[in-house]
Order: structure tokens, then sequence, then C-alpha cells
């Protein structure tokens, strides 16, 4: 063969190829368009060849055949389990990536809703909370991040994961018993308070008997796991106001005396700082207005504040001066209550004499001279 021959042959070689990775490529779209994720691993001939990729159902679907078999299988060693926990594993961390994307692609909106809907139609979420205590560290991360995103999801402008929910309730005992697990406390945590966006979810936690656990797992020895508690507590008191007015008129009395007396009575210091900072949250609310007037009338409210008032640290100090001004400011004081502020004048007066920020605020000198002149002007 001539080198003039030989040169074309060669040529020709170069284009047959030139023509063929963009197919590798093609295939990678359309995997990124099925699943939402885009692959990166590179294209070889090999991925001629690859099997139809799946779609954002079948990665739910096959999900749940996994869970099924993690949750009826007994715990063991043996290859096989290996095998499909390891498959199960890929798969939550392929949910994740649908409903997040990751570093080369955002997440696409119709692979997010078909993956929503495939998930809340049978028990795909019931499965994965059950099993979660089975999975490695890593996929117990990635499954909460997965529920805490699905939480948010629309399909046709309804965020189904509510109506699910509403039909399956007693999830949520299983989430709120996990603060009594250290090993699953801030996964089932972090579900928890993505859950009780939905007003329906609030409200069956705030009307259950759960709702006292609250004030013991917030004391918790493990700091994180108190600190998460605590976070769910404040969220299940502010997100839905009605829903919470409500709880708080009908439960005022055991529920303040719980408050009050392990709460703001803690001899953990974090503990009350940030209790008296989410009663100041509460009753400084509109909607909890008459929940706030009956705080106000109480001689035992008056005085744990007070005391409150005389902490070293500045930080409870300037919340709870946020509090008691609702005291000093109240037209219709009872008779006791009157009669306490009248009794410790002097005192107070001093105690707000030198009582300043450590960053100049004009509204916090307003409310205060408004504190001193109410106060001075009592008598008997």
């Amino acid at each position: 063969m001539s080198v003039r021959k030989r040169r074309a042959v060669t040529k020709q070689s170069a284009q047959l190829n030139a023509t063929i990775r963009p197919c590798g490529e093609q295939s990678r779209c359309a995997e990124a368009l099925a699943t939402g994720c885009v692959s990166s691993s590179p294209t070889t001939m090999k991925g001629l060849f690859k099997s139809k990729p799946r779609t954002p159902v079948d990665i739910v679907r096959q999900t749940r055949d996994l869970l099924i078999y993690a949750d009826r299988s007994p715990e063991s060693r043996e290859s096989k389990r290996e095998e499909k926990m390891a498959e199960l594993y890929k798969n939550i961390r392929e949910l994740k990536c649908v409903l997040y994307g990751n570093s080369e692609s955002e997440p696409v909106s119709e692979a997010c809703a078909q993956l929503t809907q495939e998930f809340f139609r049978e028990n795909t979420l019931r499965l994965l909370i059950t099993c979660l205590p089975k999975l490695n560290l890593e996929a117990r991360k990635d499954a909460t991040q997965v529920v805490a995103n699905l939480q948010r999801q629309q399909v046709q402008s309804r965020l189904i994961a509510s109506d699910y929910l509403e039909a399956n309730i007693d999830l949520m005992d299983i989430l709120i018993a996990g603060y009594e697990n250290a090993d699953m406390a801030l996964h089932y945590g972090t579900m928890l308070r993505e859950c009780i966006r939905h007003q329906t979810v609030a409200r069956y936690v705030l009307e259950s008997q759960h709702m006292k656990k609250f004030f013991d797992y917030i004391q918790l020895p493990n700091f994180d796991i108190a600190a998460d508690a605590a976070a769910t507590f404040k969220e299940l008191l502010t997100r839905h106001k009605s829903t919470v007015a409500e709880f708080l008129s009908k439960n005022y009395d055991w529920f303040f005396a719980e408050y009050n007396s392990k709460l703001l009575e803690s001899a953990n210091y974090i503990t009350r700082r940030q209790a008296i900072k989410l009663l100041g949250d509460i009753l400084l609310d509109r909607s909890n207005s008459a929940v706030m007037t009956r705080y106000v009338s109480s001689r035992d409210n008056l005085r744990i504040l007070m005391n409150l008032l005389r902490e070293s640290s500045k930080s409870i100090q300037l919340e709870a001066f946020h509090v008691f001004k609702l005291f000093a400011a109240n037209q219709n004081k009872p008779p006791d209550i009157a009669s306490i502020l009248v009794a410790n004048k002097s005192k107070l007066l001093r105690l707000l004499a030198d009582f300043k920020p450590d960053k100049a605020d004009e509204q916090f000198e307003a409310d205060k001279s408004q504190v001193v002149k109410e106060i001075a002007a009592l008598e008997l």
C-alpha cells in the first residue's frame, strides 16, 4: 500500500473515532435527564453497551425492594447480605443525587416530581425510617437528607408528603422516640423538624403525650442531642401560630408549670438562656396575646422573672427584661402583682439604672425608659 493510501486510511479511522465519542456523551446526557444526575465516569467503548439507564421511579422501586430485604433479613455477615446492603446504600445516594443534584448539575424538576410521587405511592418512607438503624453512618446521613428534601417537594402544586404523613402519623412516634437512642437522635430529629413543617403533623405532636417528653430531652447530658431537641421544641412552638395559640390556651397550666420548673429554673445555664429567649418569642407574638395576659398575671411567674433579671449573665438578663417589661406595662395588674412591684420598687429602679446591653440599642433604651416610668409611678 502506498504512503498516500495509508495516510487516507488513518484519516478515515480518526474521523470514525471522533463520531463514536459523542455517542457516549449523549448516553450520559440521557441518563442525567432520566435521573437528575450527571455521571462523572469517563466515556469508554464499553459505555456503548450499557443497559438502559434507570429512571427515578426505577431507583425508588429498587430501593423499596432492598429496604424490604433489609427489614426482613436477620442480621448477619453473609456475603449476599453485604452485597444487598451495598446496593441499598448506592440507591439511597442516587435518590439524594436526583433531589439535590451534584457538583456538575442542578436537580431536574421533572425527575424530582417523579421520584416524590413514587416514593409516597407506597410505604417507602416508613421502610426508610424503620430501617435507618440498620444502615451505616453515611447511608443514614443520605437518607436523612432525602427525607428532609421530600417534605418540600411539590407534585402538581401539592405537598404530597403532608397527605402521606397525615395517613401515617404514627411515624412521628418513631421519630420522637429517637431522642432516646444516641445513635439515631440527630438523624430522626432532623427528619422530625422537617415533618412538622406540615401543620397537621405539628398539631399531632403538640397534642400528644410526647410534648411532655421534650422537657426531659432538652436536658439530656449529651449536648448535641439536647440542642437538637431544643431546636425541635422551638419549631413546634413558633412555626404554626394559630395551632400553637390553641395548644397553649388548652394546656396552659401543665405546660407553664413544666416550663418554669424544668427550664427557667434549671441549674443548666444554656437551658435557662434558651428557655427565657423562647418564652419572650412566644409571649411577644400577637397570636398568643391571651396567653401573655394570663402569664403576666401570675405572681409566681413574676418571681421567676425577677430572679432571672439578677443573673450574672448579660444574655439572660436582657432576655428576661423583654418578658419582665410585659408585667410592668400591663395596665390591669392584679393587686398581688402590683404589691410585689411596689415592695421591690427601689431595687428594681437601681438595677434598671445600671442595666445596659453591650451594644447601643435605641429600642431597648425606649423600652427601659417606659418600664422605669411605670414602676416609679406605682403606689399601693
